[in-house]
């Protein structure tokens, strides 16, 4: 039986079925706008995260750009302080591997044939035991010129792989020692110690920079470079020329007589810049940690790592602002000056110095045991008067003597931008009875650092005007451009013209005529005053003695402070004319790179011929006695006046000037400046008696108060 085939089912492609499909694919259209839209969107806003996540699933390098320091120069430009490039070798153990028969051996002999300190050896235990590293330091601090022929072997032969040269700084100190304890060094990292190189930390440092790069499929290096920001470069006031004078005579000094220390300070009293400042003997800034200058084998082999440590501290730190001490006569200056501006003394006012003032139960010496006899104001600062500065306070009283002793910066630092200013210590208020007042006012029982009292000393002689002392005088960047200038920074107003004016001119006539003549220099005016501080303990009989001074006298532009730590080696320890013959020979010298030139002033021409009458005059005048003997130039009449004036217990010597610190011996005496030069014609010093029985009993007085140096 046939069976009739059915007939197929003709399907039509509806209405209905074309509007489904039109949805579909206009959702697919819109979906497709959406997912652009969003692409971009993430592309703008986190496009760089999704870069650094593909890039990280590649091999990968970053690498610092070390930063270039700032320098340090000198007034002049001189550079004192620079960082200069190197070059430290790297070796990519796992590039060089990647083709190992052609890359290897080719390496690792261009290695060895360009550094000698390299051996095949020691270069293939690194290849075995460090096969994935990238990234061996093996030399480090190369120069250009060393690192410049290796390259060249790179560039003549494509099979040397793996090496390449990481830049770097190290700090370099063109002239080692000089102004060590201004400048200071660096540590690790470029950390600022001590001086210029610590103050200016953060403007002499910069901002490292950063080389990103991958290798792509076919080992191409892409990079991305952010160059470093290099630091500042400080410019000082310090002048090369000066500092490498001041310490070459104190080096002489020391090698003539030594000493525990000595400081010099020599700065513009008109704007506070300093031009030198240097602490006994300087140390290597480009190794600051070396202690074979200063201790042999023996001694640095006995110190442990805190003993080596406390020695370089001492090595390192800056004696001109860090150490306080007492003063002495140099601080006359500021007394007579307070008084003159509270209208209680004149430049006419008289004293008659018998050799002591009893105050509070006490027998305050002069410096003349027998007495001055009758003085002026000035005459009481050029023969460094006691008696007369006792009267001066009695009159002044407690509150406005220490008032000015504020106003002139003592007590408190002075700002300088420099690391490790110590303040000083003042009589505390318990303490200011009417003893304590009488010794302070020549400069004992209280402690001063030696830019406090050049800071002070500037003010006195150049108008009344306090400038803060500072050593830098601009910040420039790597441009060349200027960041920061550093102008004069008036402080305060210590004193008057008039004032001003007086101090100047006894300050001239005490090295003309007074206790600072061995301060002269041929051709110049000068002006200062001598000083001489016994220390602590009493007992131990050491001294600091020093001179402060200025150039010209009658329109200052220098001024010198110069201070002598226990000087060794001499007769007499209490001999300020050290201090005055080492200021004049350090002036003598800098005073022309200073562009201060001798005076072609007449007066001065003959002030200067006359110098020994006067000083005849000035020395009967002060005696009070016809037994006094005048001093002079020929050192057997010096020698004979000597024993007449020990045996009368009188001064030996109008050269000489100094401060022993007020305490009180079983007769209940206190001797203040004790003068002694007795300089000959050679140049010697020779021994007097001039403390006689005036030694001071270290256990007396304590209720002055303790007084230290910081």
């Amino acid at each position: 039986m046939n069976r009739r085939a059915k007939p197929k089912k003709i399907k039509y492609f509806t209405p209905k079925m074309q509007a489904k499909l039109l949805l579909v694919f206009c959702v697919i259209i819109v979906a497709l706008i959406g997912l652009i839209i969003r692409l971009v969107y993430l592309n703008q806003k986190d496009g760089e995260k999704y870069a650094k996540r593909v890039l990280s699933q590649q091999t990968y390098t970053s690498n610092s750009i070390p930063y270039r320091r700032g320098s340090i120069l000198d007034r002049k430009g001189t550079v004192l302080a620079t960082s200069q490039k190197v070059y430290h070798l790297v070796l990519d153990v796992k590039y060089m591997l990647q083709e190992k028969e052609e890359n290897l051996k080719p390496t690792i002999n261009a290695l060895v044939e360009t550094y000698d300190s390299l051996s095949k050896d020691e270069l293939m235990k690194i290849v075995k035991t460090k096969p994935e590293s990238q990234y061996v330091k093996l030399l480090k601090n190369l120069t250009y010129e060393q690192m410049a022929v290796f390259k060249d072997k790179m560039e003549k032969d494509s099979h040397i792989k793996g090496v390449w040269f990481e830049e770097d700084y190290i700090r370099q100190y063109p002239y080692k020692s000089l102004a060590s304890h201004v400048i200071g060094f660096t540590a690790s990292g470029n950390v600022g110690t001590w001086g210029i190189e610590q103050y200016y930390n953060d403007d002499l440092n910069g901002t490292n920079g950063r080389e990103y790069g991958y290798f792509d499929s076919e080992l191409n290096l892409e990079r991305n470079i952010k160059p470093a920001v290099n630091g500042n470069t400080v410019v000082s006031t310090i002048d090369a020329n000066v500092q490498n004078i001041v310490q070459k005579q104190v080096d002489a000094f020391n090698e003539e007589y030594g000493s525990k220390n000595i400081g010099v300070l020599i700065m513009n009293p008109n704007n506070g810049e300093i031009y030198a400042m240097a602490s006994n003997k300087a140390y290597d800034l480009n190794n600051p940690t070396d202690l074979t200058s200063f201790y042999n084998k023996k001694e640095i082999a006995g110190m442990n790592e805190d003993e080596k440590m406390e020695a370089l501290n001492k090595i390192w730190r800056n004696f001109t602002i860090s150490d306080a001490f007492e003063p002495g006569s140099t601080f006359k200056p500021v007394t007579v000056a307070s008084a003159l501006e509270e209208g209680i003394v004149s430049p006419n006012s008289t004293y008659i110095c018998d050799g002591y003032e009893e105050v509070g139960g006490y027998e305050i010496k002069c410096s003349n045991r027998t007495g001055h006899g009758e003085l002026t104001l000035q005459e009481a600062l050029m023969k460094s008067c006691n008696d007369a500065m006792m009267q001066i306070v009695a009159k002044e009283g407690k509150k406005l003597f220490y008032q000015y002793q504020n106003s002139f910066g003592l007590g408190e630092k002075v700002g300088i931008d420099l690391p490790g200013e110590a303040s000083g210590i003042l009589m505390a208020k318990k303490d200011r009875n009417n003893t304590a007042l009488a010794t302070n006012s020549f400069g004992q029982n209280f402690t001063s650092t030696m830019l406090q009292v050049a800071a002070a000393y500037s003010s006195l002689i150049n108008g009344g005007y306090y400038y803060q002392p500072h050593v830098a005088k601009e910040i420039i960047n790597d441009e060349g451009a200027t960041v920061k200038a550093f102008d004069k920074n008036l402080i305060r107003k210590t004193a008057s013209r008039e004032t001003s004016d007086f101090i100047k001119e006894a300050m001239f006539q005490t090295v003309e005529a007074g206790t600072a003549k061995t301060a002269a220099v041929p051709g110049y005016t000068v002006g200062g005053k001598t000083g001489t501080a016994q220390k602590l303990p009493r007992a131990a009989k050491t001294y600091i003695v020093s001179f402060i001074g200025n150039v010209p006298a009658d329109n200052p532009e220098v001024v010198i402070y110069v201070a002598i730590d226990e000087p060794q080696n001499v007769i007499k320890q209490a001999d300020s004319s050290l201090a005055t013959k080492l200021a004049s020979k350090i002036l003598a010298e800098v005073l022309p790179f200073l562009e201060v030139y001798p005076s072609n002033d007449e007066a001065f021409t003959e002030n200067e011929s006359n110098t020994g009458d006067n000083s005849k005059k000035n020395t009967e005048h002060t005696s009070g006695t016809d037994t006094k003997t005048n001093k002079n130039n020929n050192s057997l009449t010096n020698q004979s006046n000597e024993v007449n004036n020990t045996e009368s217990g009188q001064e030996t010597n109008p050269n000489g000037d100094g401060t022993t610190m007020g305490n009180t011996p079983a007769d209940g005496t206190i001797t203040g400046d004790t003068t002694a030069d007795g300089t000959g014609t050679d140049g010697t010093t020779t021994e007097d008696n001039s403390e006689t029985s005036d030694e001071f009993d270290p256990d007396a007085l304590t209720d002055l108060g303790t007084e230290t140096g910081e």
